[in-house]
């Protein structure tokens, strides 16, 4: 008689994470972790000015000193045609400057020596004469009349601009401006922030001369996509690449473009005939690699005679940097920032952006959210509390007035999205009971007539995750779907890979949940693996809170095939027609017979040794999910803050999150992502900024001047859910949004707008400083 296995890891179970074992002993694998035999390093030389020609490149002296082997140029690079290559957003960018430099951190040129710290010697004596050109830094200064050309090496580029692009419908949204009784206008700007992962990027290029086989170890989030562009920029045959990426110190989009140095590199090793490898420090991660945000946002939101949204009309300068190579979808050149209409019943709306080039590292990463969608979110609800103060409306209130019904589902956006499920009034209900919003609010006024600065404020966020269905979208012209191969062993343990690559969000157990969840294999037998294209099935990789809603489905979808093919087995083994079987915890048994039964483990074995006259030997199979649509987290978050009439300081005393992401595999996880989103957030809304001086200077390009939250800085959270399937996602999921962040910076800083605002504030730019407050408290007539 078959015996029940004991199914240890389905989905909505919060088991520990099957990684942690070796990342608490220290035995993960990263990249610097790695060394191959004859192994060289390699350092970049990088350009101290934002904006400057360059007049020659002397390497004699460093070419002469000990342990160099050679002294890459952007001049040496073109004579291989490896000067520039294609960026995602189908733009060129550099790989060594060759006529100028654009931005402070540009990759002038590369040392390849014995040891890094030869080579950092050897980078040093490289003499380069610049002639300094004025800089651009930023959109409204790349704008201007007498604005210096920084993209002179385009053909037909007259002026900075790189691109207009719009959603929704302007001749209905100026219609409904025009009936407004009252127009609530913001402006505001969200500041260039960077990911800051914990390891910086870098690979070790492995070029053997004899095969023509190149292995790339590399930290990326996209292996095959690096592997496809790696393959047209040197021109070496696709399957001759091999790109492994190891363990990941934490990527949050920082890992997502192709880096000169990966490509310096490689050409080191082909030329060399050895090992190269490279590894930035945090200098140059900060200056150099992928930034995020730096949207300049202006909103006008249409109301009538009772508080209800009419129309929304949105425009945003983006400041790309010196070359446009955001990983974004291709149709849209903004993102995804249409979602800006947010969680809101708005009739219409029309969203207008511009890209810019400026004399900084090129920027536009997916920070921690999928697409853009954080600064569509900060801009809507910032104005949304604005609008509820201009109004004298509770800003809760008003939410709920103007919010999606749930009974509207599926609603159509008036920028042309098809939101598949959602209810928030619940889930700001939910928020809001608890917080003790009403005692709460009762807290605040006591407070205020006592003299105190305090204040709450609410965000409500709709995210959109699962680029995408591929008709649609594509990065690259490579359609975003994802993909599982799933094979199950004679024994039936299970081997799972993915195309996804985790950084950290425990990939190795949420998907082995899902597999159980599926077959019945306890999480325990089910290995994953990720990040080597020789073995993965081909995949687009983790960014933009992707990989649960596209990857795990794919895995859902391989599992149910291979379920199917159990059934066929078992039927055989069962001697029993397929249509009278019943699949439950792992097993078919036959329908009023549960004694008569097949475990999954039973019927992998014969797989192998038992099967229909005619069938296929073996249980595997590789699924390339292609969703039919993208899916729409939501949720409210609610923050309280008191600020200290005489330093400005800011105090955050309360953070409820409430998040609906539709099924979680593991809460745990889940919660730990939130967890991280609520921090990162913190740390936008009142400590971090890369900044620029008028030279195009960077501003914090370490960590004591950009300031990451630790735990002391950082407040305690309180999180609540609640549970919406996406009822087009083979698991109900609505995608776990791998780091969610969008609604916490909104509601970190409306809560500081809150408390301020009977002072006759209404708007502070991030990162919400004690200087900047202070002021703000001085201009309102506020004495200590």
């Amino acid at each position: 008689m078959a015996t029940e296995v004991h199914m240890h890891g389905r989905i909505g179970e919060s088991i520990k994470r099957k990684e942690d074992g070796r990342f608490l002993r220290g035995k993960g694998n990263y990249l610097d972790d790695i060394e191959l035999p004859a192994m060289l390093h390699m350092v970049i030389l990088r350009s101290p000015h934002a904006h400057a020609r360059m007049n020659s490149v002397d390497t004699a002296a460093a070419s002469a000193m000990p342990g160099v082997i050679a002294v890459v140029t952007g001049e040496l690079m073109a004579q291989h045609k490896l000067a520039w290559m294609p960026t995602l957003s189908y733009d060129t960018q550099a790989v060594l400057a060759t006529d100028k430099v654009r931005f402070q951190g540009q990759e002038v040129a590369a040392v390849v020596a014995e040891t890094k710290a030869q080579a950092e010697d050897a980078r040093d004596a490289i003499i380069v004469d610049y002639d300094v050109l004025p800089a651009v830094i930023s959109p409204q200064q790349a704008q201007e009349a007498d604005a210096v050309l920084i993209r002179d090496d385009k053909e037909n580029q007259k002026d900075n601009h790189i691109y207009h692009w719009e959603a929704g419908d302007q001749a209905t949204t100026q219609a409904a401006f025009a009936k407004a009784d009252k127009v609530v206008r913001l402006h505001t700007f969200y500041p260039r922030c960077h990911p800051a992962p914990l390891e910086t990027c870098g690979c070790i290029a492995d070029v053997n001369g004899a095969t023509g086989k190149a292995t790339i170890y590399m930290t990326s989030q996209a292996p095959h996509a690096i592997r496809t562009v790696f393959a047209l920029v040197t021109g070496l045959p696709e399957q001759n690449i091999r790109v492994i990426s190891p363990d990941i110190g934490g990527g949050f989009g920082n890992k997502v473009p192709v880096y000169p140095g990966y490509v310096v590199a490689t050409a080191a090793s082909l030329l060399i005939g050895r090992p190269v490898k490279w590894v930035e420090d945090r200098n140059e991660n900060l200056i150099s690699t992928g930034f995020a945000r730096d949207f300049h946002m202006t909103g006008d939101l249409a109301l009538d005679e009772n508080g209800k949204m009419l129309a929304l009309r949105v425009h945003l300068d983006s400041d790309n940097g010196a070359f446009f190579a955001d990983a974004q979808p291709t149709k849209f050149k903004a993102g995804l920032f249409h979602i800006v209409t947010g969680s809101y019943d708005i009739p219409t709306a029309h969203v207008t952006a511009d890209g810019y080039y400026t004399n900084k590292a090129p920027g536009g990463v997916a920070y921690r959210c999928s697409f853009r969608v954080t600064e569509a979110s900060y801009l809507i609800e910032r104005l949304v509390t604005n609008a509820a103060i201009e109004l004298g409306m509770d800003q809760a209130e008003f939410r709920m007035k103007n919010f999606i019904r749930p009974e509207q589902f599926p609603y159509h956006s008036a920028t042309g999205w098809e939101y598949d499920s959602g209810d928030y009034p619940r889930a700001m209900n939910v928020a809001l009971e608890q917080l003790g919003y009403d005692e709460m609010r009762k807290d605040v006024e006591a407070r205020r007539k006592k003299g105190e600065v305090t204040g709450i404020g609410i965000a409500s966020f709709t995210e959109v995750v699962g680029a995408g269905h591929g008709a649609e979208y594509d990065i690259l012209g490579l359609r975003m779907f994802d993909s599982a191969e799933l094979r199950v062993h004679p024994t039936g343990k299970a081997m799972l890979r993915m195309g996804t690559k985790s950084q950290g969000q425990g990939h190795e157990t949420t998907f082995a949940q899902i597999v159980t969840e599926e077959l019945g294999i306890p999480a325990a037998d089910v290995a994953v693996e990720e990040g080597d294209t020789d073995t993965a099935p081909y995949g687009l990789g983790t960014y933009a809170s992707r990989s649960t809603a596209v990857a795990g489905a794919a895995t859902a979808m391989v599992a149910r095939k291979l379920r199917d093919k159990a059934r066929k087995i078992a039927s055989h083994l069962l001697e029993a027609a397929e249509e009278d079987l019943e699949w439950e915890n792992g097993r078919f048994y036959v329908k009023g017979s549960k004694d008569r039964a097949k475990t999954i483990q039973e019927i992998a074995f014969a797989a192998y040794s038992n099967i229909p006259e005619g069938m296929e030997a073996g249980l595997e199979g590789v699924h390339y999910y292609d969703p039919p649509n993208m899916t729409f987290p939501f949720g409210t978050y609610a923050v309280v803050v008191d600020i200290d009439k005489g330093t400005g300081q800011v105090k955050v005393r309360r953070v409820v999150a409430v998040d609906d992401c539709g099924v979680r595999i593991n809460p745990m996880i889940v919660e730990g992502q939130i967890h991280g989103g609520l921090a990162e957030g913190y740390g936008i809304a009142f400590m971090e900024l890369i900044t620029f001086d008028a030279e195009g200077n960077c501003i914090g390009s370490n960590f004591m001047d950009y300031l990451l939250p630790t735990a002391w800085e950082t407040p305690r959270f309180e999180l609540g859910e609640t549970n919406t399937p996406s009822p087009h996602h083979p698991l109900g999921a609505k995608g776990v949004g791998e780091s969610p962040t969008v609604g916490s910076p909104a509601a970190y800083v409306n809560a500081v707008i809150d408390a301020l605002s009977p002072y006759g504030v209404t708007n502070i730019d991030m990162p919400v400083t004690s200087d900047k407050v202070w002021a703000a408290l001085r201009a309102g007539g506020v004495t200590e």
